[in-house]
C-alpha cells in the first residue's frame, strides 16, 4: 500500500543485525553540548531506556511485520556536529511528554498545533502511526550514535543505521566518482557558521580577528607564532578535527577550495566535543569548530575572520550566504525514505523541531523557502 512497504522485510531483518551495535553506540563524552533546552549534554544516545529488542527473532519484529508499520527502533549515526541536533531531538521524541510539560512539550507549542496529544504521538500520528498515550514510550524508539559524518554516511549506505548525520555532503566524503552516490536523499536540517575560537588567554591578550590568508598559513605551517597576527609572543597551537570528519572536510573545502587539501594542524581530535575541552585547556590554541560548541564566556571564545574586507563575526553574520565556513547539516537516508525515518526528520523541521532542536543548539533555523522543501520531501500525504 505505501512505498516503503517492500522495504520493510529488509528494514526489519537489518535491525536484527544492528540492534545489539545500537544499544551501546554511544559512549559517554563530557560536556557533549551547552544547550539549554533540556537535551542531553552527556554526549549519550537520546534513547536512555535501555531499549533492547530487536535482536533476533523478538516478538516487535513479528508484529512489526503482521501490522505492516515499522515500529523497531530509528537508529542514526555519524557527525558530532550534528548530533546535538537529531540527538536533543531524539531525546523529546522518546519522553513523549504530555501537552502542557511546559519544560519540553509547552502549552502554548501544543496550541500552535492544535493538539492535546502527548508528543511523539501527535507528530508519528500524522504517518499513520497509533499513539500510546505514555510517558517514555513512544510510537517508535530513536537512537542515535556519534562518531563521524564518514562513518554515518557509509553506515546508512551499507544499511547499518537509517540516518546518517553528516556536517558535510556525501560527494566531498566519498568522492564525486564513488559508486552509490545516487541512492542518498538529502535532507538538510540545519545550517552552522563553523566560526574560528581560540584559548581564553588569546583573546584576553587582544586577539580580536585575523583574516583568511593568515588562517590559511597559520594551518600550512607557514605562520607559527601569536606575534604574527598581533596576538603574544608565543606559539600557535593549530588544532583540527580528525580526517574523515565532517568539519575537517568542510573546513578545507571552503578555506582551500579542495576537501583533500593538505594542512598540517599539531593535533586532531574525534569529536567537537574533544576539541572544546583542548582550545579551553591550552593558552595557545586555535580551532574551527561547529556553532553549537562556542562559549564566549567559557573555554572557546569566537575571533572575526576577514575576508575580502568584510568582517564575519559570531552572533553578527556568520550565517550569511557569501560566509565561506558556513555549511549545511545533513541528516541522510539512502534509497528512498521509509515512513519511520519521514515522521522523524519531520519532527525535526517542524517549527518546534528548528527553535528547540537547532536553534536551541546555537545553529542557524533553515529560512523557510529552504524548510519548505525540505518538508516536501518528507511530506505525509507521500504515505497515505
Amino acid at each position: 500500500m505505501t512505498r516503503e512497504s517492500a522495504r520493510l522485510s529488509d528494514l526489519v531483518s537489518r535491525r536484527k543485525f544492528i540492534a545489539t551495535a545500537s544499544g551501546a553506540s554511544v559512549a559517554a563524552i563530557a560536556g557533549c553540548t551547552s544547550s539549554s533546552d533540556g537535551g542531553s549534554s552527556d554526549g549519550s544516545s537520546g534513547d536512555s531506556s535501555g531499549d533492547s529488542s530487536g535482536d533476533g527473532g523478538s516478538g516487535e519484529d513479528t508484529a512489526t511485520e503482521s501490522s505492516g508499520m515499522d515500529t523497531s527502533v530509528l537508529t542514526g549515526d555519524g557527525s558530532s556536529t550534528v548530533f546535538p541536533i537529531t540527538n536533543t531531538a531524539s531525546s523529546y521524541w522518546n519522553s513523549n511528554p504530555e501537552a502542557g510539560d511546559e519544560d519540553y512539550w509547552p502549552s502554548d507549542w501544543a496550541e500552535e498545533y492544535g493538539t492535546e496529544m502527548r508528543l511523539a504521538d501527535y507528530f508519528a500520528s500524522q504517518y499513520g502511526y497509533e499513539t500510546t498515550g505514555e510517558r517514555s514510550n513512544p510510537p517508535f524508539r530513536v537512537s542515535i550514535a556519534l562518531s563521524h559524518s564518514g562513518t554515518g554516511i557509509e553506515g546508512v549506505m551499507e544499511g547499518r543505521v537509517d540516518i546518517g548525520d553528516a556536517s558535510s555532503s556525501a560527494q566531498s566524503e566519498l568522492g564525486e566518482d564513488a559508486e552509490g552516490l545516487d541512492g542518498f536523499v538529502d535532507h538538510v536540517v540545519g545550517v552552522d557558521g563553523q566560526p574560528i575560537v581560540v584559548s581564553p588567554e588569546i583573546a584576553d591578550a587582544g586577539v580580536e580577528k585575523i583574516t583568511l590568508d593568515e588562517l590559511k598559513q597559520i594551518y600550512k605551517g607557514e605562520i607559527n607564532n601569536w606575534s604574527e597576527v598581533g596576538g603574544p609572543d608565543r606559539d600557535i597551537l593549530a588544532l583540527g578535527r580528525a580526517e574523515g570528519s565532517g568539519t575537517d572536510t568542510a573546513f578545507r573545502n571552503n578555506v582551500y577550495g579542495d576537501p583533500e587539501a593538505p594542512i598540517s594542524p599539531d593535533q586532531r581530535f574525534g569529536q567537537n566535543q574533544q576539541l572544546q575541552q583542548a582550545v579551553g585547556q591550552a593558552n595557545n590554541a586555535i580551532a574551527y569548530i561547529a556553532l553549537a560548541f562556542v562559549d564566549e564566556d567559557g573555554g572557546t571564545p569566537t575571533i572575526g575572520l576577514e575576508i575580502d574586507g568584510t568582517l564575519y563575526e559570531y552572533g553578527k553574520n556568520l550565517g550569511a550566504q557569501d560566509y565561506p565556513l558556513s555549511r549545511d547539516l545533513h541528516a541522510y537516508t539512502y534509497e528512498d525514505t521509509a515512513r519511520k525515518e519521514a515522521a522523524f526528520l519531520n519532527f525535526c523541521l517542524s517549527d518546534f523541531g528548528q527553535e528547540i532542536f537547532v536553534a536551541g543548539n546555537n545553529y542557524f533555523k533553515l529560512p523557510q523557502d529552504r524548510l519548505e522543501a525540505q518538508r516536501e520531501k518528507v511530506a505525509a500525504s507521500q504515505y497515505e
